[in-house]
């Protein structure tokens, strides 16, 4: 299919549900190949998530829209998502019972993804390819560098250099540090704004009958999920606006109004990423159960606790309420508490192999990144020989989609040798595209060879430790 500029071609595979017994159970991996010409190399896009399909794209844009200047780009549904066999309530209910459930979900990880990925590969008939990793995909990124890195051209990852070695807690532990940077970054830009929330939490904890669409009570856990609106420089100030229409005069007093309610709705539901709630802490499981490390950790962090008068926002963190009320979520609540006491995740990162690497890898690293911390990616690029990484003040964790194009080139321009100064001065007369740096004095300075970052710098480009 052919509109709006590009060619649009549906891949299909089979794959075994578990690649060590590659005679069992067979499942579907959908791929989606969005290029403009076929003679170009192959780039394969890893989604974040978990759980979450590719893009749907209708139209050339973004990084999607530099991407095919110089490749046929691949947007996987990585296993249990979109047009892939899907796994969600209606379809896990075929499994059985939750044992069966988590059983069969415990295949559903990074690991499993990149050898669907080498499945595609196989059968497409392609020797090498180059790969872009948004935020979970950078976690799948590390784990086909350690499984297959003679399939891998080059690597690109995005706000997603996972740490190789922390367990669960030690990532939440700094997650809530980072997002109570953020809650305060946003508070002296909105002072007012703390106020409104002061207000919303008094009404829902003194009056009992605000309730989402889907008819879930409104609860002060909920509200502080609109913390997720933190978590980029896209919508950032759009959680202003939100609390701006957060009430409304009725007969029986204020009330929240269905525009906040609505909202509210969207931060709350899964039913279109249950994948996302259900294997969130896995993602980060290597041999240990996380048992809801990010419920435990919040005892940590009094200023986070529900209990507190104006507690602050969170963000990406899963609770075990979020199975008892989300509806979407309800039938899985036991699969998920097995899965959260799962005790032998197997690893997904070789250390050694990551330490021999040979690819060609560029990580943009967002220096105010509240859901991949910065500390903990850096240690990661040390450990990963070769891995560039470029360190900035100028974007967030939703880069990709806030100047995709510019990361993109930038990222590719790195593996490729380039300066991307550099090219870009050469190309505009400037440096960084002052539409893309936030802080004018976020300019990109150069640092290479070296093995730690200045943070006293917006802007730094670095090399792995072990890259020389």
């Amino acid at each position: 299919m052919e509109y709006r500029g590009m060619h649009v071609t549906d891949h299909w595979v089979q794959v075994p549900l578990d690649h060590q017994n590659p005679h069992g159970e067979q499942i579907s991996v959908y791929a989606r190949e969005v290029s403009t010409d076929p003679a170009k190399p192959w780039l394969l896009y890893l989604q974040g998530g978990p759980g979450g399909r590719s893009p749907r794209p209708a139209s050339l844009s973004g990084w999607l829209a530099e991407a095919v200047k110089h490749f046929r780009v691949l947007l996987l549904d990585q296993r249990g998502t979109g047009l892939s066999t899907p796994a969600n309530r209606q379809s896990l209910a075929l499994r059985g019972d939750a044992a069966a459930q988590a059983h069969y979900l415990r295949f559903f990880r990074a690991d499993s993804i990149v050898r669907d990925a080498e499945a595609l590969r196989t059968a497409l008939g392609i020797e090498r390819w180059s790969t872009l990793g948004q935020s979970y995909g950078g976690f799948c990124t590390l784990s086909y560098l350690s499984l297959f890195p003679q399939s891998l051209q080059r690597c690109l990852i995005t706000g997603g250099l996972a740490s190789l070695t922390a367990d669960a807690d030690t990532v939440y532990r700094a997650t809530y540090r980072r997002m109570a940077e953020r809650n305060a970054e946003y508070f002296t830009w909105y002072p007012q704004d703390r106020q409104v929330l002061r207000r919303i939490y008094r009404h829902v904890r003194t009056f009992h009958d605000e309730r989402l669409p889907d008819g879930r009570p409104v609860t002060v856990p909920l509200v502080q999920m609109l913390g997720q609106y933190l978590g980029g420089n896209t919508r950032v100030h759009s959680l202003h606006h939100v609390l701006q229409e957060a009430f409304i005069d009725t007969p029986g007093g204020p009330r929240l109004s269905d525009t906040f309610l609505g909202v509210l709705y969207d931060q709350a539901r899964r039913a279109a990423n249950p994948l996302y709630a259900v294997l969130h802490e896995s993602i980060y499981a290597q041999g240990q159960a996380t048992n809801w490390a990010a419920e435990r950790v919040l005892e940590e962090f009094a200023e986070f606790s529900p209990q507190a008068e104006v507690p602050l926002l969170t963000g990406e963190m899963v609770y075990r309420w979020y199975f008892a009320e989300d509806p979407a979520l309800r039938p899985l609540e036991e699969t998920a508490r097995l899965l959260a006491e799962y005790e032998h995740f197997t690893p997904l990162y070789d250390l050694q192999v990551l330490a021999r690497n040979q690819v060609p890898v560029a990580a943009a690293v967002y220096h105010d990144d509240v859901y991949v911390d910065r500390e903990l990616s850096l240690d990661t690029a040390s450990r990963v020989r070769g891995l560039q990484t470029w360190v900035t003040k100028a974007f967030h964790h939703d880069g990709i989609a806030d100047e995709g194009a510019y990361i993109f080139k930038r990222l590719l321009d790195m593996t490729n040798g380039v300066d991307p100064d550099a090219a870009l001065k050469s190309a505009t007369g400037h440096g960084s595209p002052g539409a893309a740096v936030a802080d004018p004095a976020a300019e990109d300075t150069a640092a290479k060879d070296t093995a730690t970052e200045d943070t006293t710098a917006p802007d730094t480009t670095a090399q792995g430790a072990t890259g020389n």
